[in-house]
């Protein structure tokens, strides 16, 4: 099971000057409160076939009342107390399967969410009281959310970020109401039987999407005590500490991750982002050259590695530096329009302006109701004399901007 997770979500650049501090504050846009789930690594949780077996072999936790209530307070509540939460963390004994779920957990297999909470929801009608199939409906409530935007992202060509606020309409709703109705359903089977590690996982990451994360720390925390072998949980675990800003706990967590997945690429990014955040950039560097060079050895192909080290070079105004890396993630992401925005915005600064027009003309067509790539491209196009093309993109700029409900004065070149 990989836990691979993109850490940030940059979204396009607010700032319209070619500022490059300006052009990186833009795109550090926030995860919930502070760094967004990736669609790509998720979605291969949310829907990959297992979940029932995995349960049972993880050491429960001691069944509680209601633990996992959907108000964002309850994190704070539950910890309240350090003797219930002490005693919440005490192991009890596992869950023996039921043979009746057989069917349901086939179906889950087979990744057919829908066939099994339709099987699962049938043995509950007679079975109340089983917190087997309360847990088991849960895991698979929440799988039903990654097939969602699986199919969304096929009819798309792409994919779909599902928790950085851009997912809106009939999506946003669905995917809100599924994972309230995944945390209803392991509360449910709490009353029965205690909640294992792996469960609580899945209830975090119920809160991750619900951008709860002081409870999503409180479970991932409490899983991990339970099954500290759970390299996905320790992942999750970090990225949900460097959305609270505790950047040392995040590559805490990051590297217990990396001891049981060595040279998993997306934890050691991870590591870079959280030393970044720190303000040590040679650790940065080191984390993101290991993940280069791990992603080399293995030919694997994420752009992430490439595209942070590029940042940090051009943070230090070298973007000779810099070119080479955001060339290599737009090799291996032709559709990834944050690194034709980058390298457009590296060559503009070098004074190669054809290609930086060619790169963000690329960026354009990947993302043409984004308001600051016309502004971008429009200013190349003037340096470049095309007067007419250049007016062009800023007329585009202003519509897209009062579009939007957003200032339409140009920013100052």
């Amino acid at each position: 099971m990989s836990s691979s997770l993109h850490l940030v979500n940059r979204s396009g650049l607010p700032a319209r000057a070619l500022s490059f501090s300006a052009f990186r504050a833009g795109l550090r846009s926030a995860f919930w409160a502070c760094a967004p789930l990736c669609l790509v690594c998720l979605t291969c949780f949310l829907w990959f076939p297992q979940g029932a077996a995995a349960r049972t072999q993880d050491s429960p936790v001691k069944a509680q009342q209601s633990p996992f209530s959907t108000t964002p307070a309850s994190a704070a509540q539950a910890t309240a107390s350090s003797a219930s939460a002490k005693e919440a963390a005490e192991p009890g004994e596992p869950l023996t399967p039921d043979p009746a779920l057989a069917p349901a957990r086939e179906f889950l297999q087979q990744a057919k969410p829908s066939e099994a909470e339709a099987a699962t929801r049938s043995f509950l009608q007679a079975h109340a009281d089983s917190a087997e199939a309360h847990f088991l409906l849960g895991f698979i409530l929440f799988r039903e959310i990654g097939e969602k935007w699986r199919e969304a992202g096929k009819a798309q060509e792409g994919t779909l970020p599902y928790s950085d606020g851009t997912a809106i309409g009939s999506l946003a709703e669905f995917r809100d109401a599924k994972a309230r109705e995944s945390l209803a359903e392991f509360t449910a089977g709490a009353r029965y039987h205690a909640a294992s590690a792996f469960d609580l996982k899945i209830v975090a990451l119920d809160y991750l999407l619900l951008k709860h994360n002081m409870d999503a720390d409180l479970w991932l925390t409490r899983s991990v005590q339970l099954n500290p072998r759970d390299a996905q949980a320790w992942y999750y675990l970090g990225r949900t500490k460097y959305s609270e800003g505790q950047f040392p706990q995040a590559i805490e967590a990051f590297e217990r991750c990396l001891k049981l997945e060595p040279r998993n690429i997306q934890a050691e990014n991870n590591v870079g982002l959280s030393y970044e955040a720190l303000g040590k950039r040679d650790e940065a560097i080191r984390a993101f050259e290991n993940a280069i060079a791990w992603e080399t050895e293995t030919a694997a192909s994420d752009p992430e590695p490439f595209f942070e080290l590029a940042h940090l070079y051009m943070e230090e105004n070298h973007p000779e530096k810099a070119v080479p890396y955001l060339s290599q993630s737009v090799a291996i992401s032709p559709k990834l329009c944050k690194a034709h925005e980058a390298l457009g915005k590296a060559y503009s600064l070098l004074h190669r302006l054809p290609e930086a027009q060619a790169e963000l003309e690329k960026a354009v067509a990947l993302e043409p109701a984004t308001p600051s790539l016309h502004y971008l491209l429009g200013q190349v196009y003037r340096q470049e004399g095309m007067a007419s093309k250049a007016q062009a993109e800023f007329d585009r700029y202003d519509a897209l901007q009062q579009a939007q409900s957003e200032p339409v004065s140009r920013p100052k070149s």
